[in-house]
């Protein structure tokens, strides 16, 4: 399935387009139709499935259709950091949209209130709040959520475990009776079930397992500092003549340059992809990457989705991604049809969380590379500290590139 085929209006279409989205995953898939009809939801999906796009999208594409002048969807959420999160995915699908939207959370100063006693009386499209915060705005009486028309609780399951049952219940009275009520939960435990039976109307269920990597992928990771990365990367290539098709995926369209020019050499092409390419550039790229024309291509996350080439020797994440689930559609690039191929992340200190998420996601650990002598020596991570080392090189560790580990 494609999104073009869940009636979605042209507009957010073509903002899921830019946004560099091709294909809805499985919680897209089935959440979309079920909330585009109306109807509660309750879904089970842990964080990295796309969840969140799963309720944006079909909210975005109401509010579109009907031009609310009153705030539409509240979203609950149990802590200030996936607020932000979800209110910056907002501003992403929304960029070219008129959809307005605000996150309210402890923590700010005293302009941040202001903004929000703003938004909250005068009616953003959507709400993004954290129960306590939300309800110490609405104590006030100021807030304008009687015709409040989606309610979303995120992370439902770690909202009841950490205590926010009454406040929820608590901003409910707020809100009108008739209302769509959507429920998105990493679990399903008698709580749930039980807080569902009171604030829902007949929901739908739905269910997704969690992606993993291809059994055929040898995954990998190196520790090391931002500084060690390009050394790295030429060696790790420069050793494996016999991929003749890697991807490297960047975070930001300034670093696909930068890598591209650290890696130009005259015994291969290395080509950048990016949003700055028009559709019909990225295109012949494209399809010079799938003849063999070019050996090296370096993209950025917004076309990870977008890349479908079977064939591909190496992946490297040159940048760690922040949403997990991202982590195993990017390594799914190889290792296609049954056949191997080596996925290898280059993590620095500020990505161990983000390596954590992915290993929780895929529920195991990944192998751990120690450095190559000639890269921790002459490129060490800074003075003070020991990045470790080893003799062998990456292609003679216990894990070798194109075989099963």
């Amino acid at each position: 399935m494609i999104f073009d085929e869940l009636d979605l209006n042209p507009e957010l279409l073509d903002s899921i387009d830019y946004m560099g989205f091709r294909e809805p995953t499985p919680i897209q898939e089935k959440a979309i139709p079920i909330i585009l009809s109306g109807h509660d939801l309750i879904a089970c999906a842990q964080t990295g499935t796309g969840k969140t796009a799963a309720f944006l999208i079909p909210i975005m594409n109401h509010i579109l259709e009907n031009n609310p002048s009153h705030t539409h969807t509240l979203i609950l959420v149990p802590t200030r950091e996936l607020a932000i999160q979800i209110d910056q995915q907002v501003q992403g699908l929304a960029y070219t949209l008129n959809i307005t939207s605000l996150a309210v959370y402890g923590g700010g100063d005293a302009s941040g209130w202001e903004q929000e006693k703003t938004a909250l009386s005068k009616g953003a499209d959507i709400i993004v709040a954290t129960p306590g915060r939300l309800i110490s705005h609405l104590n006030l009486g100021y807030v304008q959520f009687n015709n409040v028309e989606s309610l979303v609780l995120d992370e439902a399951d770690r909202m009841l475990d950490i205590g926010f049952y009454d406040d929820i219940m608590q901003i409910i009275t707020f809100l009108p009776k008739q209302r769509q009520t959507l429920m998105f939960s990493a679990t399903m435990p008698p709580k749930i079930r039980a807080l569902s039976k009171r604030i829902m109307k007949s929901p739908e269920e739905i269910a997704i397992e969690i992606s993993k990597p291809a059994e055929g992928v040898i995954q990998a990771v190196y520790m090391l500092g931002e500084n060690q990365k390009m050394p790295l990367l030429n060696s790790l290539i420069a050793d494996n003549m016999s991929y003749d098709s890697i991807l490297i995926f960047s975070s930001t369209k300034k670093k696909v340059n930068e890598i591209v020019r650290g890696l130009r050499s005259p015994g291969y092409k290395v080509e950048g992809i990016s949003s700055d390419l028009d559709q019909k550039q990225r295109e012949e790229m494209l399809l010079r990457f799938r003849a063999r024309q070019t050996r090296v291509l370096v993209a950025t996350d917004v076309l990870s989705r977008g890349i479908d080439i079977k064939g591909i020797n190496l992946v490297v994440n040159f940048d760690t991604p922040a949403d997990a689930e991202d982590y195993v559609h990017r390594v799914g690039r190889t290792a296609r049809a049954d056949s191997t191929g080596v996925a290898i992340t280059l993590v620095n200190n500020e990505d161990i969380s983000k390596l954590n998420r992915i290993e929780k996601l895929i529920g195991y650990q990944i192998f751990k590379v120690p450095l190559p002598d000639f890269i921790a020596d002459a490129h060490p991570r800074n003075p003070d500290q020991n990045p470790g080392k080893s003799r062998n090189r990456w292609s003679n560790s216990r894990r070798k590139p194109g075989r099963k580990g």
